[in-house]
């Protein structure tokens, strides 16, 4: 009998799921690598597993980014004037450079899979920093075609405001800084901890610091080459306007204009031209008001009510001197497209497709953070690449909808 039960006993130990022996997986455990999750039985069936769901999830992205794409289709189809004439408020030369920074990016993120595979650690790091610092390029030179902007009142619906008597508004919050100080906090932050890890003689410490030291300053440097080109496309919108407005009204070049900004200058033009035809058609207005007193005369009414709208038009700093739409001019144009309740939903899907598109830069780049820490540490090997792999498919998705938003919304005119 006891032997009976001491046989009893041994079986019982030697079943799954009781005692120590089987409790992991014995002997399999000690052959298991540290990169292979327990639950996968060769890193090729990791990475394949890793990689359908990273494709799963990107195809919930394409999904969300086609809903915005499909209102800006509909918008645009109701009013196509409206996103032709709003579209030339964003500066082509902003969105040219940012197309080329994040086409780049993909490359140097190819290359840093590629180095991944390679157990190239040290060029993985490399190629990590480089796409990084490509990001924030691409984010300083956004947060000058955005604070330009607010600057202006060209704000989403409900919110915009723009002027176009008062091209240069004085006064208002310095948006440019607000966007700026989170950047200029974490680079401060990353300085001292490269400093602080240096005295220390932190070796892995001084090593990741100093690749994201860099990145953070091509920060600046975006902003920097952003506020460069935007000062540029101001001076020739502004000498644009002038010379448009000398030939409107046929006066000679530098006669007032060289003194007085775009706008101002227009609206002494405009003056001038409204002050002739007054003089050499009084008698013919009082003329056309004496009969059109008369209520039987409603063809003389309507002359009279076009004529007062476009005396108002005219002292507004609009000049619309045909009868055909077809014919009309640039200025009165403009103020049709910037109405507010117009202009506002140009700028709406505008912000909402580039602001969460930046938000996707964003998240891109916290997660590339995490691999260049791992790529210091010497993480990756032939076998274990997935990551950097994963995170190069979702950066690449990032750059095709930029390239799909950059000729839909600063191009197609």
């Amino acid at each position: 009998m006891a032997t009976t039960d001491a046989g009893l006993a041994s079986d019982a130990h030697d079943k799954p799921g009781h005692g120590h022996s089987d409790h992991g997986h014995g002997d399999h455990d000690h052959d298991h690598p540290s990169y292979l999750a327990h639950h996968f039985d060769t890193p090729e069936q990791q990475f394949d597993s890793g990689k359908l769901g990273m494709w799963l999830f990107l195809v919930t992205e394409v999904l969300f980014f086609s809903g915005m794409f499909c209102a800006y289709a509909i918008f645009r189809s109701w009013r196509p004037e409206v996103f032709e004439g709003c579209s030339q408020f964003l500066n082509t030369k902003l969105g040219a450079i940012n197309t080329g920074v994040l086409l780049f990016s993909s490359f140097t993120m190819a290359w840093g899979v590629r180095c991944a595979q390679k157990e190239q650690h040290k060029l993985l790091t490399v190629m990590l920093a480089t796409t990084l610092s490509c990001a924030t390029v691409f984010l300083g030179v956004k947060a000058i075609e955005y604070s330009h902007k607010w600057h202006l009142g060209l704000l989403p619906a409900g919110l915009f405001s723009y002027d176009p008597a008062n091209l240069h508004p004085e006064g208002g919050p310095n948006y440019l800084a607000w966007i700026c100080a989170p950047f200029i906090a974490i680079t401060i932050g990353v300085a001292i901890w490269l400093v602080v890890s240096f005295l220390r003689g932190a070796k892995f410490q001084f090593e990741c610091a100093k690749p994201l030291f860099v990145v953070c300053l091509f920060f600046f440097v975006g902003v920097g080459l952003g506020t460069i080109l935007e000062s540029g496309a101001d001076k020739e919108h502004s000498s644009h306007d002038t010379v448009a407005v000398s030939d409107a009204h046929g006066s000679e070049p530098g006669e007032g204009h060289a003194a007085v900004e775009g706008h101002d200058s227009h609206a002494d033009a405009v003056a001038s031209t409204d002050a002739e035809p007054a003089t050499d058609h009084s008698t013919d207005l009082a003329l056309i008001e004496r009969l059109a007193s008369d209520s039987t005369n409603t063809g003389l009414k309507a002359d009279l009510e076009a004529r007062k709208m476009q005396s108002e038009l005219a002292s507004g700093g609009i000049v619309y001197d045909v009868v055909d739409d077809t014919s009309a001019t640039v200025a009165h144009a403009e103020d049709n497209v910037l109405r507010p309740s117009r202009a506002g939903v140009f700028f709406s899907i505008y912000y909402c497709m580039t602001g969460i598109h930046a938000i996707h830069i964003l998240a891109g780049i916290g997660v590339m953070v995490w691999l260049l820490v791992r790529s210091v540490r010497k993480d990756f090997n032939h076998n274990y690449f997935g990551p950097v792999d994963y995170v190069g498919l979702y950066w690449h998705i990032v750059d095709m909808i930029w390239i799909y938003l950059f000729p839909l919304m600063y191009l197609i005119r």
